[in-house]
């Protein structure tokens, strides 16, 4: 990460081990907190000054500082600085190291509460937690946007998805792109790592590679799976699928039992994953390069298949014309007249840009939004639903 300009820190550094020397989890996270903390009031702190006063690699202080700041403990000062700040919950982040802390359970999504004591009288082994409680409204995602739960085995597949993942057993979430897969697993799970997947996907971008340091020299840095592995917390790999078959083999261990990866790049590092830990992949059948092997296909022990609910969209503001021509391509999509149908993505865009601008507008977006081969299909559908003069949006004539 190349850092600019610098604040310069004060007050006394943390006591940190050798770069060698191995922290426990959530330790370098207090210790950077702690650093921003003793810095003067709105001082900020770049990823290379912080990783030089603690001794350790850049690559795992802006990893924890990142963290801090998607938890709420830190706030990023954004350009020209690039620096990172502390702010009121700062103090409480730098307190403890704590190992694997959520602010939701990663079975129900509900705030966790401490456990309940355990008598002395006796030990009577591991208590069954409880079923995730069945979610019917809406759920708010990180975005901020409200995710509507849907049907799903008697059930909501939010309310699924956090049984499967009390259960261990992963799922896979398939269907066109566009019909809400990545929002349902927000809603389930808010303490979700997401990595995007294609076919330029490596190994090091899964589990990590060497980064270089301020000094010069070259240290490892954790990537995304070992950081939900350690946390307990979701692994939602989108696009799976593209990703070519020996750099998934990575992840394997993780979903058939064995419960820890090894590192080879990094002396054979062994990773254990931690309670709560879980994956779950997306799927776009039919997308050039999208490769569901057996091997892949058989770790995956639920299949669930996402499409556009088109009466939700007219429940939540969609235009019911642009429904109406969303209904029509799906139709035809089936009969195999057209490759290309209007999902709740392009749907909810629609809404938008009618809201912004004005519904003819957004039908003549939906005419822009399809694939080339398609738009003749789609243009003939969105005006015989709109009127004639339903046009994709073109700049014209000067003023």
């Amino acid at each position: 990460m190349t850092t600019h300009a610098t604040t310069p820190a004060t007050g006394t550094a943390p006591a940190a081990p050798g770069a060698a020397h191995r922290l426990p989890n959530g330790e370098l996270r207090r210790m950077v907190a702690e650093l921003l903390s003793q810095q003067p009031a709105n001082a900020g702190l770049t990823v290379s000054a912080a990783a030089r006063l603690l001794n350790r690699s850049s690559g795992a202080v802006g990893n924890a500082l990142e963290t801090l700041v998607t938890r709420g403990e830190a706030d990023y000062m954004g350009q020209p600085s690039r620096a990172y700040r502390a702010n009121a919950n700062t103090p409480t982040a730098a307190a403890t190291a704590v190992i694997s802390t959520r602010t939701t359970d990663p079975a129900t999504g509900d705030v966790a509460t401490p456990p309940a004591p355990i008598a002395p009288k006796r030990c009577p082994g591991p208590k069954k937690a409880a079923a995730p409680a069945l979610v019917t409204a809406p759920v708010r995602r990180p975005n901020g946007q409200l995710y509507h739960p849907r049907k799903l085995a008697g059930s909501s597949d939010v309310t699924v998805l956090r049984r499967l993942r009390q259960n261990k057993i992963p799922s896979l979430l398939y269907g066109p792109p566009g019909t809400g897969k990545t929002s349902l697993v927000e809603a389930a799970f808010g303490d979700a790592v997401t990595l995007p997947g294609d076919s330029d996907t490596t190994v090091d971008d899964i589990v990590g590679g060497y980064v270089p340091t301020s000094g010069g020299s070259y240290a490892f840095a954790h990537g995304p799976l070992v950081t939900a592995m350690r946390e307990g917390r979701a692994f939602f790999i989108d696009d799976f699928t593209l990703i070519p078959a020996p750099v998934l083999a990575v992840v394997y261990p993780v979903m058939d039992g064995r419960g820890h990866i090894m590192i080879k790049a990094n002396d054979w590092e062994r990773v254990d994953a931690a309670p709560g830990f879980y994956v779950v992949g997306g799927h776009n059948p039919g997308v050039h390069g999208a490769v569901l092997s057996p091997a892949l296909a058989s770790r995956f022990r639920v299949k669930i298949e996402v499409t556009t609910d088109y009466d939700l969209a007219a429940r939540i503001g969609v235009d019911p014309k642009v429904v109406r021509v969303a209904k029509n391509l799906a139709g035809r999509q089936k009969k195999g007249e057209i490759g290309w149908a209007p999902q709740m993505r392009e749907l909810l865009a629609a809404k938008d840009t009618a809201a912004a601008l004005d519904p003819m507008t957004a039908a003549g977006n939906l005419i822009a939004a399809a694939p080339e081969e398609d738009q003749d299909i789609v243009a003939d559908v969105v005006r015989n639903t709109f009127g004639a003069h339903v046009a994709p949006l073109t700049v014209g004539e000067q003023f």
